[in-house]
């Protein structure tokens, strides 16, 4: 098995796969400027103890160590820079590509109040880090520098001065490793902060009409959970924090041990031997305390990158193809949609039973107007998602006029579809098939469901979205009409509408549909508009309920035929037969 932190290693490693050369660029010349900083603490050194004779020479390699110390830190730090921001960027496009391309139940499965975090706050503490990284870099490689110009002056001191910074450097792995534990778990307690903010966001009303409700979000989960992250924070900061003062304590300490083993070990080293190192271990105070200042920053930064890669981990099976540009099609029509023999299981995290869904068989043909009722939970919506190809069948087959719906087809099956779910999201601007949005036609449907004194259609996108529910509904609508897609398919369309809209849905709208052809496709409990649908699907717990036909009675002649299964309808129209199922 691997370390839990081989996953963030190995996808840096990805990030950092194209930017290679740019990367040996910034470490060459971060050794430049590292070199060139030790160069002159050894000129500066020499000249504490040079004559009068040394002073131009000096002077000369001074004025070209500055030169060279220039051009490689910032050379360096420009480098280092553009690798940072590049990464930052190709990390924001990836993780949004693998959005767009993971599995519809794994994306769901995921919840958003765990992918927002990963896509906002991981990212930022990534780009936090990157924007420090460069000097983060210089200064590592100063330090590296000033040791190898230690080790130039007096290989045994380096060596004793070595043991000692090798000391302090195991304690800072000790606070560090004890930090970062309490990064991840204050990283997994902002994942529970997020679910309660959208509590208070998305449950305002309802908090403000119960006020013990509304004080245990408040205290016992938003509060808590804030001081959780605090006092974790707290505590992983302190420690390295003290291990700093501890750090820079053993650097004077490193000093001291110098300056009294040089007269009892090496008492006929030159006295240049003793003030440089203590010039140089003066100056490495400066690069180590901001290396170590860096260190939260870059405990974070891991720790982020451990959790985008987990979440590029489970959306690992992605779909290909899904990004490329859509080649130029027909419009084009079907004649059946079919779910043959069609299950499905939903995953649980528990040991608890999943909820299945079939086997189904099903076929819709072209033209035709269905209903999907049944009571909720029943798998309705579940249904929806595998005919629409959202889901994979975990046993069965999908077909489009007779031929299976494989991985290389099923974008283009999706295709056919324009559906409002539910829980729909209402994008603003106007996209057709053919990419040329019809503004007169938005227009016109916007007259007809008395959205034109509130909305217009601006540069191809609605004015506004900031309606009623039910509005907003129709809004969805109208984008889901002017597409011109085969097949629509709504997802309780109604329930929101006044009882007017309601009646112009399923007695207008849905009857000027299938007059241009299309097939629709509705979820509905409005059981007095089930005359109004061709065939009806009941479900029960996950299958397809075969009722017997009844005689209509006075009731069914007034509001129409009761919903009857789909075995049921179809016995009334043809003889039933393998296919049609």
């Amino acid at each position: 098995m691997t370390t839990s932190a081989n996953p963030g290693v190995t996808h840096v490693g990805v990030l950092l796969r194209p930017y290679w050369m740019l990367l040996v660029v910034a470490i060459l010349l971060g050794l430049l400027g590292g070199a060139s900083v030790a160069g002159l603490l050894a000129v500066v050194n020499r000249g504490l103890y040079a004559g009068a004779g040394d002073v131009g020479g000096l002077v000369a390699s001074f004025a070209g160590l500055c030169v060279l110390v220039v051009i490689g830190s910032v050379g360096s730090d420009i480098s280092a820079n553009l690798v940072g921001q590049r990464i930052i960027a190709s990390l924001r496009k990836s993780l949004a590509a693998k959005i767009l391309m993971a599995p519809i139940d794994q994306l769901e499965s995921y919840r958003s109040h765990r992918l927002i975090p990963v896509l906002t706050k991981d990212v930022d503490a990534i780009s936090d880090f990157a924007f420090f990284f460069p000097a983060f870099f210089v200064s590592g490689v100063i330090v590296a520098g000033c040791l190898v110009y230690l080790a130039v002056l007096s290989w045994p001191l380096f060596l004793v001065t070595s043991a000692l910074i090798a000391l302090g450097s195991f304690v800072h792995f000790l606070a560090r490793r004890r930090g970062m534990t309490g990064f991840n778990l204050a990283r997994q307690y902002e994942d529970d902060l997020q679910k309660h903010y959208r509590a208070i966001a998305e449950g305002a009303k309802e908090l403000r009409l119960h006020r013990p409700r509304r004080r245990h979000v408040h205290v016992d989960l938003i509060e808590r959970t804030v001081d959780r992250i605090s006092d974790v924070q707290i505590k992983a900061i302190n420690l390295l924090v003290t291990a700093r003062a501890l750090g820079t304590v053993l650097l004077f300490l490193v000093i001291g041990t110098a300056l009294v083993l040089r007269p009892l070990l090496w008492p006929d080293s030159p006295a240049s031997v003793s003030s440089g190192f203590v010039l140089v271990l003066l100056f490495m105070r400066g690069p180590i305390d901001q290396l170590i200042g860096m260190l939260p920053s870059l405990g974070r930064a891991q720790v982020a990158m451990r959790r985008i890669a987990d979440m590029s981990d489970k959306f690992a099976t992605a779909e290909a193809d899904l990004l490329a540009d859509p080649a130029p099609r027909p419009a084009e029509q079907i004649e059946s949609i079919e779910l043959r023999g069609v299950s499905y299981a939903f995953e649980t995290p528990s040991a608890g039973q999943p909820f299945t869904i079939g086997p189904l068989d099903l076929r819709i043909r072209r033209g035709e107007i269905v209903f999907i009722v049944g009571e909720n939970g029943s798998g309705k919506t579940t249904l929806i998602k595998l005919l629409l190809g959202l889901y994979v069948p975990d046993r069965g087959v999908v077909l489009r006029d007779g031929k299976p719906v494989v991985s290389d087809t099923r974008d283009d099956y999706r295709q056919l579809f324009t559906t409002v779910f539910s829980d729909y999201y209402l994008f603003d601007t106007l996209v057709q098939q053919q990419g040329n949005p019809r503004a007169d036609l938005a227009q016109h449907y916007l007259d007809r469901l008395d959205l034109a004194h509130k909305v217009s259609i601006d540069g191809g996108a609605f004015s506004t979205t900031d309606l009623s529910t039910g509005q907003r509904k129709r809004l969805a609508l109208i984008n889901a009409w002017i597409e011109g897609r085969p097949v629509l398919v709504f997802d309780e369309w109604a329930a929101d509408q006044d009882p007017a809209f309601r009646h112009v849905f399923y007695t207008e709208l849905l009857a000027d549909l299938k007059r241009l052809g299309k097939t629709i496709v509705v979820i509905s409990h409005d059981d007095r508009y089930f005359h109004c649908a061709d065939r009806i699907v009941r479900l029960r717990n996950g299958l397809i309920d075969v009722e017997p036909m009844e005689e209509p009675n006075d009731a069914t002649r007034r509001t129409g035929p009761r919903a009857v299964s789909l075995h049921s309808a179809a016995m009334s129209h043809a003889p039933a037969n393998a296919g049609d199922l």
